[in-house]
């Protein structure tokens, strides 16, 4: 491929790639994004490609890798265009049917379409799934059509169009207007303003400039940022490339996480790719423009995640927090004026360019325009990747696209924002999510961590154990955050075993308080919200740990009696076969009882029984 100099270069390539395009040719995507790959997608396509081979359909199919589709609960997953065919939880020795059925006979395979876990209705379209119909993916969408390790694939689709006519057309002032118009915030979890952040960095003194994708996302459960890396990395560079023109940086740095080896190798293949391309680097599309991108890869500290720990790490320096009395838009990588926002928030500009601030703020709600996307997980049916307009009630994201609570138990809380996000209660579900609402409720948005839970679960326990994680995970650098997270872990294990007493309810609060107004960075003034919004919104259940010495959800271990009930118990035997500490004692057919004294509370004779005869009490 010779180096695009110029607009019109680029112009031909996309037609050139546009007149490859067979409309009538079927096109299987195959998702080759982590969860996938780790339920063996890789020998899928091998598959596919030795059955299609053997038929001689190597040149009428396309076989297309591409990243996470969103529904990980569900795949491996194949779509196969342009009928938008959906098979779930696909294996290798599927595949000769697959090609058979619906590639040569042009039918479905039953088996391998989703299956509604309530209704029990099947989907054969990929739009017609719930999951997927209440969405509204013009982020993350694109995943599904894209090979990550193909720049052709993303410039087949527009892909650098918004680029080359921000460089040629626009002057950088124009660029910088636009996305203060549209209002992007940043979706790392603040939400501030995205063009008043790159407005300040273009306007402080200082010849070098800087720009950095914040890729080291860590919390539990969350993995929206990893699979955009994975799955379209050109569409942040893109965006991080225009950003840099705005601001007048010329240089750019990637910061990914230790742990994300798939998004590390498919990043810097698409810098390379870029740089061949003639997208990065020198004279970017004859228009004068040099900008060039380094990927850095994280040393595992969940705390680098912060803007100032994060730029420390890539001096070379301990991946630890600053004094933010200058903003790093002012003065931040080696002194310089540095713009730093999440691969989301890069991932938004190209649509903004493409589509206008006005098309972008006719999404979500007033002062929270555009997507969001969100890790949906926990005790809901459908769990995956989502993207939805900002303001969308929490009841429509967890019944709608969720499908409800899973076993048909009862919700109770959810806890938005990852680790330092707080539980907000069935009482709410009606709340419209955006930043200034969690926030008010006394979660917050996050990177978009959104964890269901149900009935059975503990919310004291659930708190402490979001202290045990952000306990691990503090740098130590303040001493409110050091110890007044440990302090508040030690307090929680004392209630759950049983040892808690009244003044500790009042010593959280203040605890809370004092680490959230002394701390240096957000993971310590923010770490506080699952004990504060728990003691909110569930402090009979503190009491009850307390006062009664009972767990209400049956979860706290020092707090729990298991009991057999003689009137639904026939003594078959089954819960004393499985327990590994003979705790179940009586004869086959003959009463059985628990003797609590050996009983380790693991649960395991409540699962074995068939008559539920096995009480928690």
């Amino acid at each position: 491929m010779n180096r695009l100099t110029s607009v019109s270069d680029m112009e031909k390539l996309q037609k050139e790639l546009a007149s490859r395009n067979q409309p009538e040719r079927p096109v299987v995507t195959l998702c080759q994004g982590t969860g996938c790959k780790a339920y063996a997608s890789g020998k899928i396509y091998k598959a596919f490609e030795k059955e299609l081979a053997l038929r001689g359909l190597t040149q009428k199919v396309s076989l297309k890798s591409t990243g996470c589709h969103g529904f990980c609960e569900q795949g491996p997953i194949i779509v196969i265009l342009p009928e938008e065919i959906c098979y779930c939880r696909v294996k290798p020795e599927d595949i000769p049917e697959i090609v058979e059925k619906t590639l040569v006979e042009k039918k479905t395979v039953d088996r391998l379409l989703f299956t509604d876990p309530v209704s029990g209705e099947k989907f054969a379209h990929e739009s017609e799934i719930p999951f997927y119909k209440y969405q509204r993916r013009v982020i993350f969408g694109k995943n599904r059509l894209v090979d990550p390790q193909n720049i052709e694939d993303y410039i087949g689709l527009e892909g650098y169009s918004a680029l080359a006519h921000a460089i040629t057309r626009l002057n950088p002032e124009k660029v910088l207007l636009e996305v203060k118009k549209a209002n992007l915030r940043g979706r790392g979890g603040a939400g501030f303003p995205t063009g008043i952040k790159w407005e300040t960095t273009r306007n402080a003194p200082g010849e070098k400039k800087y720009v950095i994708v914040n890729a080291d996302e860590g919390d539990p459960g969350a993995y929206m940022d990893r699979s955009l890396l994975e799955g379209n990395p050109h569409l942040v560079l893109e965006g991080l490339a225009i950003g840099a023109y705005a601001i007048g940086a010329r240089e750019g740095f990637v910061f990914v996480r230790q742990e994300y080896p798939l998004a590390l190798e498919n990043i810097n293949k698409a810098v390379q790719q870029a740089k061949e391309y003639g997208l990065l680097g020198k004279n970017i599309l004859g228009s004068g423009f040099d900008f060039d991108v380094t990927v850095k890869r994280g040393a595992g500290a969940f705390v680098s995640g912060e803007s100032s720990a994060l730029i420390s790490a890539i001096e070379g320096s301990a991946g630890e927090p600053r004094p933010k009395h200058v903003n790093a838009a002012v003065s931040g990588l080696w002194g310089s004026p540095t713009s730093l926002n999440n691969v989301e928030t890069w991932a938004n500009v190209p649509l903004i360019m493409n589509k206008g601030a006005g098309w972008y703020g006719s999404i979500g709600s007033d002062k929270n325009p555009g997507t969001k996307i969100f890790s949906l997980v926990g005790k809901v049916n459908n769990t995956g990747l989502i993207e939805v307009p900002l303001g969308t009630p929490l009841r429509n994201i967890i019944y709608d696209i969720g499908g409800g609570i899973k076993d048909g138990k009862k919700f109770k809380a959810v806890q938005t924002g990852g680790p330092s996000g707080g539980c907000i209660p069935e009482q709410h579900l009606d709340v419209p999510v955006d930043f200034d609402r969690l926030s008010q409720m006394g979660s917050m948005m996050g990177s978009g961590g959104m964890i269901v839970m149900d009935e059975k679960s503990c919310m004291v326990d659930v708190a402490k154990y979001f202290m045990q994680f952000l306990k691990e995970e503090s740098c130590g650098k303040c001493i409110s955050c050091r110890a007044g997270i440990k302090e508040m872990h030690e307090i929680l294990e004392r209630i759950t075993l049983g040892e808690g007493c009244e003044k500790d309810l009042e010593q959280l609060t203040d605890l809370a308080w004092i680490t959230e107004n002394a701390s240096l960075c957000a993971l310590g003034r923010t770490a506080s919200n699952p004990v504060i919004s728990t003691l909110k919104y569930f402090r009979e259940e503190y009491k009850a740990h307390i006062r009664e010495k009972h767990c209400p959800a049956g979860v706290c271990k020092a707090l729990i009696h298991y009991s057999i009930d003689p009137e639904r118990c026939n003594g078959c035997g089954r819960c004393q076969k499985v327990c590994s500490v003979e705790a179940v004692e009586g004869e086959k057919g003959a009463p059985i009882s628990i003797n609590n004294d050996f009983c380790i509370r693991c649960g395991i004779c409540q699962e074995a029984c068939r008559f539920n005869a096995v009480m928690v009490e």
